[in-house]
């Protein structure tokens, strides 16, 4: 838009002057040249990926040759980011694969500063299946702007009218945004937001509030969790609880899911199993990286998890739940678990794509499984009223445990 508001007053010339029309059409064929180029690049860049990295050489059967006649003509006559990024995004949903995908400049650009100050509105969003332009809100940031504007986790994000914000689009301070909104109630609410620049909630927390029991929220497996952990637990009693809470961690580094279980199983234990695009099979086992910590804690442990758990966080709990070390809590995982690796795309967007495949120590493979809680509990993290159901049930089940252990070796013959 600022290209036209720019160069209109150029092209504004006497109607009878040929001069101007010919200025004007040349101006205008070239960024679209420059653009079609541009797509191009990045569809034969994402198309040529998939074909030689895949971690399926098959393909899962997709005719990917025929997937490149329906969908490179499409791409390169995308007028904006938003139209190639659905394009690519339709292609690779061919593979039916929760990994793959891709993200338009904007929102890698967001990605690459999620840990620094940056300009917010205050929301986490994911794609709502089957309603392209729908998103539900996971998350809202304390003290943003949407959470000033009564803006609640669960809504559903309308991005298909004309003149609103959408996610292909840079967030800027003090450049207000237009959402609509779609409440609990079902009500439509269009809003304007400002969005300010806030610095980046700590990814690691730790609540000891509750007597007995420490609460370890993990929101990513980031650089440094495998430290962090080994911190917290140093100075831990063995009989204080542990509440691992993984609901809406969308994964991360598999190094720290391995130090993760590193903290609470046996050093060279083995968790699961990675095959690669060759065939060739990779037994991963425990490696430590839990901080100083030469042996495991001994502490009981629970998992919390959700339908926003994924990838380490869906490889974590499990593992922990086969080797009954824990009792995992909450709704059934994403059963988004394929080991993805990511590439830079010419035009500064990111692609996404799975490079190995993943069963458990147990034989079992969660992709489009998931993983399933032992306590089935309800999604929401906090009411009204403050009070937090899977947490609550969590904490009871591990007090639960304690007694029964008592009461165990009360029963026991001397």
């Amino acid at each position: 838009m600022s290209l036209v508001l720019v160069a209109a007053p150029a092209l504004a010339r006497d109607p009878r002057d040929g001069a101007g029309t010919t200025a004007a059409a040349t101006a205008s064929a070239q960024p679209a040249r420059e653009r079609a180029r541009m797509n191009q690049r990045v569809f034969d860049r994402v198309w040529t990926e998939v074909r030689d990295q895949y971690y399926d050489p098959r393909l899962h059967g997709v005719d990917w040759n025929g997937a490149r006649r329906t969908y490179r003509p499409q791409a390169l006559a995308a007028p904006d980011d938003r139209a190639l990024y659905r394009v690519l995004g339709q292609m690779l949903d061919l593979l039916d694969d929760d990994h793959a995908g891709v993200s338009a400049p904007a929102v890698a650009r967001r990605l690459d500063t999620r840990r620094q100050p940056r300009a917010l509105v205050g929301v986490t969003l994911r794609p709502d299946p089957g309603r392209p332009g729908f998103y539900t809100i996971e998350r809202v940031r304390e003290g943003s702007p949407a959470e000033e504007a009564g803006v609640a986790s669960g809504w559903h994000l309308d991005t298909t009218a004309a003149g609103v914000w959408f996610p292909e689009l840079d967030v800027v301070e003090g450049a207000a945004v237009n959402l609509v909104l779609i409440g609990l109630d079902g009500v439509q609410r269009t809003m304007t937001l400002t969005p300010r620049v806030m610095e980046p909630p700590p990814v690691f927390v730790a609540d000891r509030s509750r007597p007995g029991v420490a609460v370890l929220r993990v929101d990513a497996f980031e650089s440094g969790l495998g430290d962090w952990m080994g911190q917290q637990l140093a100075d831990l009693p063995p009989e204080t609880d542990i509440v691992l809470d993984l609901r809406g961690n969308p994964g991360g580094q598999l190094l720290e899911a391995d130090a993760v279980l590193s903290c609470f199983l046996p050093r060279d234990r083995v968790w699961a199993t990675r095959t690669t695009r060759s065939g060739r099979a990779i037994v991963l086992k425990t490696a430590g990286g839990c901080g100083d910590r030469e042996t495991p804690a001994v502490n009981d442990v629970a998992v919390l998890v959700d339908g926003g758990s994924r990838s380490a966080a869906e490889l974590t709990p499990a593992a922990l739940q086969e080797a009954g070390r824990a009792v995992v809590v909450g709704e059934p995982t994403a059963g988004a678990v394929l080991i993805s690796q990511d590439t830079r795309l010419p035009d500064g967007g990111r692609l996404s794509l799975s490079r190995s495949d993943f069963v458990t120590a147990g034989g079992v493979r969660l992709e489009k499984r998931g993983v399933t809680p032992d306590l089935p509990a309800p999604s929401a993290e906090e009411d009204a009223a403050g009070h937090d159901p899977a947490l609550d049930l969590a904490i009871a089940a591990l007090a639960g445990s304690a007694a029964q252990q008592v009461r165990a070796a009360d029963a026991a013959p001397l």
